[in-house]
């Protein structure tokens, strides 16, 4: 309602939003950079996220924000989601590294999904598709750009990841094979080490059982 009244700009209601706002200093804000901020939007200016509960005590939190803020959360996250799903439509046919050489064009596929229905094959799944629609609906158009910037940059982060992900694991595998190497090769050492006791047989051993009771291990047999 605060916002609404600085869409309006009159007088009269610079009055009732000074009577509300506890800090004047505010209003100018309110009158200026909001009022041009959501000229178009009829209104829901407040965004409400769920986020992970709070460390000690387990209490339930929520991040409340202006819809449209330069910090906006969920701008960022169908960013991400957009990325996301770019990547994975062009590791179908492409390996990573060809990938990551020849890079994505989000900006040109966010033009396009933008046009969409949600019903319609795209690139996108439907419900990034639909966030992604929400969120550029009242901004200028400047804000595609944006967000092709920022998919951009995740979709570099994830295949930067990957491919680390990848290396690691070639040079454990390179290690352990090293290690393997490095031990000796002898047959009798891939055998637990365990004393030999009257009455007990080694591998390989083909004496009698009447024997090795008798003590044969102990008193080897000689000719």
């Amino acid at each position: 309602q605060i916002i609404t009244l600085g869409k309006r700009g009159t007088e009269s209601a610079y009055k009732r939003a000074q009577a509300f706002v506890l800090k004047p200093a505010v209003l100018p804000k309110l009158f200026g950079t909001f009022s041009k901020r959501y000229a178009k939007r009829p209104g829901g200016y407040t965004r409400i996220h769920r986020i992970d509960n709070r460390a000690g005590d387990n209490a339930p939190m929520a991040l409340l924000e202006l819809v449209d803020n330069p910090r906006d959360f969920k701008f960022e996250m169908t960013a991400r989601a957009v990325g996301r799903d770019l990547l994975t439509e062009q590791l179908r046919r492409n390996a990573p590294r060809t990938v990551l050489n020849s890079g994505v064009d989000a900006t040109e596929s966010i033009t396009k999904e933008v046009k969409l229905g949600a019903r319609d094959k795209g690139e996108l799944r439907p419900s990034t598709r639909i966030n992604l629609q929400k969120v550029v609906k009242y901004r200028a158009s400047s804000a595609l750009k944006e967000i092709g910037k920022r998919a951009s940059t995740w979709i570099e982060t994830l295949l930067a990841i990957r491919l680390q992900q990848k290396r690691a694991q070639i040079a454990t595998n390179a290690s352990a094979d090293a290690k393997n190497k490095a031990k000796t090769s002898n047959y009798v050492e891939k055998f637990p080490k365990a004393t030999i006791r009257s009455g007990a047989a080694v591998p390989g051993d083909v004496r009698s059982a009447v024997r090795l009771a008798k003590g044969a291990i102990a008193r080897p047999h000689r000719p």
